[in-house]
């Protein structure tokens, strides 16, 4: 095949050489004029003064063209005379095409090589469009893509593959084609570089992602929380209730397929699935993984599923599926909302109520109390009730097994049990069985002495604003109305606030300790829900700097700030009292009955509770009153000596418990119920005698 061949550096014809640098028109600029000019006037005479240049042409021929002219003025120094010649043709250009063609040439000009007129001859057309030539081009840089990305491919193999048009074979194309090939091959490395590190970067955040949460894995408590405990074994495997499941599933989409039936008169269908719906209930049962169901239960899934197949077809309508779903959801949801509320309730009631079997010990104790002779109802040391010297306690319950838990673990951790006095009051229907059990089990060497509150004459009415607010119209409307709330949340805020004990001046007695007990320094006071662990005495030395009160602070614990309990959108509480004020817990505090005669304790009580009658300031209880009568009269002690929380709070660690001086358990989890945990119950259950007579006769076990 013959070679086509380039342009000549020098004029072509007979003669050439005594025509060299004469200036005679070289034969490039004749075929420029041919090729270009011409017809581009021939165009524009024709088309009306409007050009139309192929976008080939414009990407490939004219900077060719141009690049070939210039090529010939650089290797041939005899044609630079002839600039007036190439600057002439540039302006004919100009005169026929517009200003965006000659920026397109000038931009691509360095992208492309020199162009081989045979080759453009043969191209070329009269309407000058040389969109073959580009695309020629462009599926020859395809080509070249392609064979790149190969990975076996060599370069020589990829430069024969490069540039089939160019037949010249000229090394200058050779050498930039291998140089756009090691160029394609390290951008290629380069990229998989990339992707690795990323590959790499991701694989080590996934990786420390694991190990913490591996980390956090081991701090949790997976520790068996009673019977109710979320952490069964047989919930350990997500899948063990897929059958279960499936089976409630499919009694839901049988009870709309029957309302559907019906509505459609299907009532052979209707009935079939109604006899499904009952066969897969009492398959099901209570039961709540795959192992508690009945061995019938797979064949009834099965059954099931035939039968929901031939509803679907006979009576399935999209929009009343829906429909019927939404409106079971809605009704579904309404049932766990009077759930919840009945269960608040419930729980409510069941952590105020006595339990049989303490009602029959009370009972007991009472009938043996009124059998006795007036002479055998004293307890002995009475003169150490007064003696300011000894270490006094204060416990008001109406409990007669939770106040004998209190004061013997009080005796059982006490170095000298002989200097401790117990101050005990009750209510006038559970006194006899008080002072009949501390008559037959006495404290030790220790003194104990039982008052019914009903005996002090000077709690009434007049001196009392709570006494006197308990016997309003308004309060016995509060208590008894038959009428409640619907609400949830007004409900069970309700509920909790409409508790016995805020009916019983017991738990009011605590502001009133100096009247109680004038001739008396310092007093600890005792809830009945505590159990003491270790010698209290200690806390009589504690330097109460000036305070009234000496107490563990609850900061940590966002619920016994102030605003959770004060209304401090009332100007009374927002100007007296600061909403972020720590507050402090009820159970175990020693006060300083000095210190409080001085500073009128009772009456800061008694004017704060005048302004509350309406409860306008706080709920019903005692903790807000007292947080507010004792507001920066307070004595923050250290924590070791009381822990909070055995009463609702299963997450206690118990190292703190172990180490605290005193264990409560505020909350309505209370030791002596059934609904107790059973985890903290031991603490409590160890300072009772269970093979006493009158525990045993009213079958009381730990």
């Amino acid at each position: 095949m013959a070679t086509p061949k380039r342009l000549p550096y020098t004029t072509a014809g007979a003669g050439g050489g005594a025509r060299r640098g004469s200036g005679t028109v070289p034969p490039v600029v004749v075929l420029v004029f041919l090729f270009v000019v011409a017809p581009s006037i021939f165009l524009v005479a024709r088309s009306g003064g409007h050009v139309h240049v192929a976008s080939g042409f414009k990407s490939t021929v004219i900077p060719r063209v141009r690049m070939a002219i210039r090529i010939r003025l650089t290797f041939n120094p005899a044609l630079q005379e002839t600039d007036w010649q190439q600057q002439l043709v540039t302006n004919n250009l100009k005169t026929v095409l517009s200003k965006e063609v000659i920026d397109a040439i000038a931009a691509s000009q360095q992208e492309t090589g020199t162009v081989n007129l045979d080759f453009f001859r043969d191209h070329a057309s009269p309407s000058w469009k040389t969109d073959d030539l580009v695309d020629h081009k462009m599926n020859t840089s395809l080509d070249v893509d392609d064979k790149a990305k190969a990975e076996n491919s060599t370069a020589e193999h990829d430069l024969s593959l490069t540039y089939k048009t160019p037949k010249d074979g000229s090394d200058e194309h050779q050498g930039d084609t291998a140089v756009k090939i090691a160029r394609r091959k390290l951008w290629e490395k380069r990229r998989e570089k990339r992707a690795m590190d990323l590959v790499q970067k991701d694989d080590e955040a996934h990786v420390k992602l694991e190990n913490a949460a591996i980390e956090r894995s081991k701090a949790v408590d997976s520790a068996v929380l009673g019977k109710y405990s979320i952490w069964r074994k047989e919930n350990e495997n997500e899948n063990s209730d897929s059958t279960v499941r499936l089976m409630r599933d499919q009694i839901i989409m049988a009870r709309v397929y029957s309302v559907l039936a019906k509505s459609k008169n299907k009532h052979d269908l209707y009935q079939e699935l109604q006899s499904r719906i009952k066969e897969s209930q009492r398959a099901v049962g209570e039961a709540t993984v795959d192992a508690d169901l009945h061995h019938s239960a797979p064949e009834k899934l099965r059954v099931m599923g035939q039968v929901l197949s031939k509803a679907r077809e006979a009576v399935y309508d999209c929009k009343v599926v829906t429909q019927r779903l939404r409106a079971m959801l809605q009704s579904a949801d309404e049932h766990v909302r009077s759930l919840k509320k009945q269960s608040t309730f419930l729980s409510q009631l069941a952590a105020k109520t006595i339990p049989n079997s303490i009602h029959c010990l009370s009972m007991r104790l009472t009938i043996d109390y009124y059998l006795l002779p007036l002479e055998k109802r004293k307890f002995p040391r009475s003169e150490n009730l007064e003696n300011p010297a000894l270490y006094h306690y204060a416990l008001f319950s109406d409990n007669v097994l939770a106040a004998s838990v209190v004061v013997n673990s009080t005796i059982m951790n006490a170095k000298e049990p002989e200097k401790h006095v117990f101050h005990l009051v009750t209510d006038k229907l559970n006194f006899g069985a008080m002072t009949m059990w501390f008559l037959l089990n006495p404290p030790g060497k220790a003194t104990i002495h039982v008052e019914n509150v009903d005996e002090f004459k000077w709690l009434n009415s007049s001196y009392c604003p709570v006494l006197r607010q308990l016997e309003s119209a308004a309060m016995k409307e509060y208590y008894f109305k038959a009428d409640r709330p619907t609400t949830l949340s007004a409900g069970s805020s309700n509920l909790k606030y409409r508790n016995p004990k805020y009916l019983s001046m017991l738990n009011h007695l605590r502001f009133y300790l100096p009247q109680i007990y004038p001739k008396l320094d310092k007093i600890l006071f005792l809830d009945d829900d505590i159990v003491v662990q270790k010698d209290l005495t200690g806390l009589w030395d504690v330097d109460l700097n000036g305070k009234v009160n000496g107490a563990v602070e609850t900061c940590g614990e966002s619920f016994h700030r102030f605003d959770k309990y004060l209304n401090f959108s009332n100007p009374h509480i927002a100007q007296n009292f600061d909403p972020n004020a720590c507050g402090w817990a009820y159970g175990m505090n020693i006060f300083d009955l000095k210190q409080w005669k001085n500073k009128d304790i009772t009456g800061i009580y008694h004017k704060w509770q005048n302004k509350n009658e309406d409860r306008v300031l706080w709920k019903l209880g005692t903790l807000p009153p007292g947080l507010m009568t004792f507001y920066k009269l307070t004595h923050p002690l250290d924590k070791s000596w009381h822990v909070l929380g055995l009463g609702y709070n299963p997450s206690i660690d118990r190292s703190e418990i172990d180490n605290a001086a005193v264990a409560h358990y505020n909350g309505n989890m209370k030791p002596w119920l059934e609904l107790a945990m059973t985890k903290y119950r031991p603490y409590w259950t160890r300072y009772i005698k269970y093979d006493h007579p009158y525990i045993r006769g009213c079958n009381l076990s730990d």
